[in-house]
Order: C-alpha cells, then structure tokens, then sequence
C-alpha cells in the first residue's frame, strides 16, 4: 500500500497488480473500499492496476466533522494521477462521477474513463430540494465515515455542471473517445454525459481495450 498525503489526510493506494503500461485506477462506489485484487473486467489490462481508497473510506484517513462534496474526493483522484502519471479510469458509481469529473479538470493525465454501475450514483440528484437539517451519528468506529455516507448522498448533481467536464475531456484530451459508459442506471447527469459526442456506450472489456490503445489523435 502506498500512502499518498492530500492536505491533512492520508490517503491509500493501492497496488493490486503490476504489469508495463498506462497505469489502470479504480475508483470505488459510496461507502465501499478498493478491491483486494484486479477485477475480472479489467484483468485483460496489461498495464499496472492500481485502487484509491477515498477520503473517509478504507484505509484512508477519516476526517472529524465530515465536510465531504465530490469535489474533495476528485482532488483525492487528482492526488493519485498526479503519483501514477498518465492513466485510465474506471470509477463504480460515486467514483464513476469522480472520474468524469477529472478527466474534464485533467485531460492531458486520463487516458480514458469508464462509467459503470455502483452506490452513490445519483447523489442528491440534479437540483436541491428541502431537506430538514440533521447530522449523522458516529455509530461505526471504522471507515466507511458515516459523514461521508450522509453527505456525498445529498451531494447536488447538475447533468449542465456534469456535462461541461465531459466536454473538456472531449475537446482537451487529444483522444477521439475519452469517456465511456457502461453503466445501466443513468440518473441525469450521466445521461448528460451520455448524450455528448465523443462519449461512447459500452461494456467496461471494451471499453479499456479501446482504451489500452489509445493515442492522441486530434491536436489540443
């Protein structure tokens, strides 16, 4: 395991086989940890595949007082690239968002992303609504923080605020095809995503095999 530092939190990464190539980065879904070993989808991968643990998730740091939004766990992906160089992205559910997320705020280091289907897809859906004020109870002593569970499960998804990072990816990547998706369950913003060129429906084998071969093809 490989600790990674993003600010005050430790965040662990982790290798889950080695190989020659493009890194491979899992991203995992709301409430869930970095798998113990490759997942059969991406086990025809030749390159090293690596797993993230997300703020307050796994083996990573669990901050007080919660304060999670999509946008911190991006920073913690971004964390991740930034050690691994150049990768391609696979993200389940919350992490699927995340990794469209930064392959739009980095187009030059994801060398494709995939979308499938896992927890905390949705979010707190695309506009906010009237909630009553409450704060979750620490009733687990370990990961995954139930401030994270409560908070990234109201977090807003915009299919606009989506949709604009896919367009960066599409038009700043360099790649014909940076972003595909697998997933079944489409809440808006990632039938927003969907719905934009250069975005491809696919299952997860093909999308990485596209992806294993990809080359920027388009000048930036």
């Amino acid at each position: 395991m490989i600790l990674l530092t993003h600010n005050r939190i430790q965040l662990a990464l982790h290798e889950l086989r080695c190989g020659d190539g493009t890194p491979l980065l899992l991203l995992h879904g709301l409430g869930e940890h970095s798998p113990a070993r490759t997942p059969d989808s991406a086990s025809a991968w030749t390159g090293p595949v690596y797993a993230l643990d997300f703020t307050g998730h796994g083996q990573s740091t669990v901050p007080i007082g919660g304060g999670y939004t999509a946008e911190v766990l991006m920073a913690d992906a971004d964390t991740a690239v930034a050690h691994l160089g150049p990768s391609t992205i696979v993200g389940r559910g919350l992490g699927g968002y995340i990794a469209v997320l930064l392959a739009g705020a980095r187009p030059a280091l994801v060398r494709g992303a995939v979308i499938e289907d896992g927890p905390g897809s949705a979010g707190g859906g695309p506009a906010p609504t009237s909630q009553v004020l409450s704060t979750p109870v620490h009733t687990m002593k370990s990961p995954p923080d139930p401030f994270a569970l409560y908070e990234l499960s109201k977090d807003i998804r915009p299919p606009d605020y989506a949709a604009n990072f896919a367009r960066l990816a599409v038009q700043h990547s360099g790649l014909d095809v940076p972003l595909a998706v697998a997933a079944r369950f489409r809440p808006a913003w990632l039938q927003a995503v969907a719905d934009e060129a250069g975005v491809v429906e696919c299952s997860v084998q093909a999308a990485l095999e596209l992806f294993s071969g990809a080359r920027p093809t388009r000048s930036r």
